[in-house]
């Protein structure tokens, strides 16, 4: 019975991994049935080849751009385009002059529109914010209590603009996954339910805003500074300043005296009413809603709250450049080829192969039978990351790069790691005398602890890598981390129970000289007494007597020896001493 247990419990957690692979494998197989998933992983730009735009920038007035302008044209289209769902698009500068905008696959009409449009700014006054998370359906104000519209609006902040399918759309929008199909921009003399995404310091907020009242283009310049107390000496509280031309200054006012309103009436708190805020919103994305603290007559309202020298930094350049109304076109198309990349991919997986037929000779060689265990954990860590890197490219969007490959290619030497800490454990084990059911469960005890620690670190330094770094670099760090967790999975739920089993078999558990875990070959011969048997905690006492009983012997014999070299060595003393009496007579 004591056998049973571990046994049983060793096949209920193989059937679990069986499970997760299987569903794994059926969400992919319904997606591509459906036509939206496909059973060979999505591919970069540098595997799959794409489209490179050149885009030349256009200014209304024939003005020309400068380089911090050009910087925001390259911010403001990269939020675009990844908002848009495309992954692993590379958009840069070239000469100083154009955009570059390089595309996997052949871009969508939606999408050329989408890059070539110009930047819109706009401010729009608050008519009711919260939580970013969607309501749930059940949760959701039922029809007959949805708030409707008594009359004409007279004002932006006039909560008549509120339809009931505006309060339905504004309860069902979640702003922590956003629908991916870009929708056309918003009209700006009607109201519009947006987000303000999560930062870090505070998570993302809905909105719904009234229609736009003062345009980014009446913004005449934006500058960040520390904000200076009431006795002029400089804070440690960065601030952000905006001045508007004068068509800006006078419907600025306009807002801020409507607004002040609702401050004092909400009595002047944090937490007053939400029709005090303005929303500045960037092609229909609200960048800050701040709350009007006064009416604001000389067209230079300043922005404070918990800003850093960063962010007050980027929410200037997006009132300075994102207002521009700037558009782009293309100058230039045309396809990329994979060629450069194919031949890479080819040589990395040349080189990831022989990575893998070395860890297999080794294991073959180190460990003989139990090397297959090895080669089996790889071939089930292997398919876990290939599917999740299939499922996740369908409901992700995310693309395999050459960097990621690599991330792959480098997992294959930590993953076989695990496996060795986890062998030596159980030979230590075997070499201190325990029968081979013992020593899997003791060195699973020691060896789990060193690999999740190692699993640790991996996942520390792939997390850091992919926050931190830009570019590949973060597709060489998602696969890092990917293959940490399925090496763990697979150690967990895999390897030791393999290992629970075969430790029950014959061959293995008397210690077949090709299973790799042979107490002779590996020291133990002292404690092994024959038969496929090792000494037990029973047997112990038994083999401490034997062997105390083997020393004595030893040391007796020795103590005997040494008796008789003494006896013969006084012996010839005696005779020296004699013939030297002999010769001293003889000399008288």
């Amino acid at each position: 019975m004591a056998r049973t247990g571990p046994k049983n419990s060793a096949l209920r957690v193989l059937v679990w991994l069986g499970v997760i692979l299987a569903v794994m494998t059926a969400v992919l197989a319904g997606g591509t049935m459906a036509g939206q998933a496909s059973w060979a992983p999505k591919l970069a730009l540098d595997l799959e080849g794409g489209t490179q735009m050149i885009l030349a920038p256009k200014v209304e007035g024939g003005s020309d751009i400068n380089e911090d302008q050009l910087n925001q044209a390259v911010a403001i289209i990269r939020q675009r385009v990844d908002g848009s769902g495309v992954a692993e698009a590379e958009i840069s500068t070239q000469s100083g002059r154009n955009v570059v905008v390089s595309l996997p696959g052949t871009p969508s009409k939606e999408t050329r529109a989408l890059i070539q449009a110009s930047a819109d700014m706009n401010f729009r006054p608050v008519l009711q914010a919260g939580p970013g998370a969607a309501v749930p359906a059940e949760a959701q104000t039922p029809v007959d209590q949805l708030p409707k519209p008594t009359a004409e609006p007279t004002n932006g902040s006039d909560l008549n603009w509120v339809t009931p399918e505006i309060y339905q759309k504004f309860e069902a929008l979640d702003c922590d996954n956003p629908s991916q199909e870009k929708q056309e921009r918003s009209d700006p003399a009607k109201p519009l339910v947006t987000c303000e995404p999560a930062s870090a310091n505070s998570p993302a907020i809905k909105y719904i805003l009234g229609p736009v009242e003062v345009k980014g283009s009446n913004i005449s310049g934006s500058t960040f500074q520390l904000q200076r107390g009431a006795q002029g000496a400089v804070t440690n509280e960065w601030a952000v300043n905006i001045q508007f031309n004068e068509e800006g200054t006078a419907k600025f006012k306009e807002v801020t005296e409507r607004l002040y309103q609702f401050y004092i009436a909400g009595g002047g708190q944090t937490g007053s009413d939400p029709k005090a805020q303005f929303a500045i919103v960037l092609d229909d994305q609200v960048i800050s809603a701040p709350r009007s603290l006064a009416v604001i007559t000389d067209g230079r309202p300043q922005i404070t709250g918990g800003f850093t020298e960063e962010s007050a930094k980027a929410l200037s350049d997006q009132l300075r450049f994102g207002a521009l109304p700037i558009s782009f076109e293309i100058q230039s198309e045309q396809q990329i080829s994979a060629t450069l990349g194919g031949e890479q991919l080819r040589m990395g997986m040349l080189a990831g192969l022989i990575g893998l037929l070395l860890v297999v000779v080794y294991s073959l060689v180190q460990y003989r039978a139990l090397g297959l265990v090895t080669v089996a954990s790889l071939v089930v860590a292997g398919a876990l990351t290939y599917l999740a890197i299939a499922v996740l490219g369908w409901t992700e969007n995310y693309r395999l790069s050459l960097a990621g490959v690599a991330g792959i290619i480098v997992a294959i030497g930590q993953t076989a790691d695990s496996f060795i800490v986890y062998f030596e454990r159980i030979r230590d084990e075997l070499r201190e005398g325990r029968g081979l059911v013992s020593a899997v469960e003791n060195g699973w005890k020691r060896a789990k602890r060193t690999v999740l620690a190692s699993k640790a670190v991996n996942l520390l330094a792939a997390l850091v890598l992919y926050f931190v770094a830009v570019g590949n670099v973060r597709g060489f760090a998602f696969t890092l981390g990917l293959t940490a967790i399925a090496d763990l999975i697979v150690v967990f739920m895999f390897t030791h129970p393999t290992l629970q089993l075969l430790a029950r078999t014959k061959f293995f558990g008397e210690g077949h000289p090709l299973s790799g875990l042979d107490p002779k070959s590996l020291g133990a011969v002292p404690l092994y007494r024959g038969a496929g048997r090792f000494r037990t905690p029973a047997d112990k006492p038994a083999a401490v007597a034997a062997l105390r009983a083997k020393n004595a012997g030893a040391a007796a014999e020795a103590e005997r020896r040494m008796t008789i070299a003494e006896r013969r060595q006084a012996e010839r003393q005696e005779q020296l001493a004699g013939s030297s009496k002999s010769a001293s007579k003889e000399g008288n």
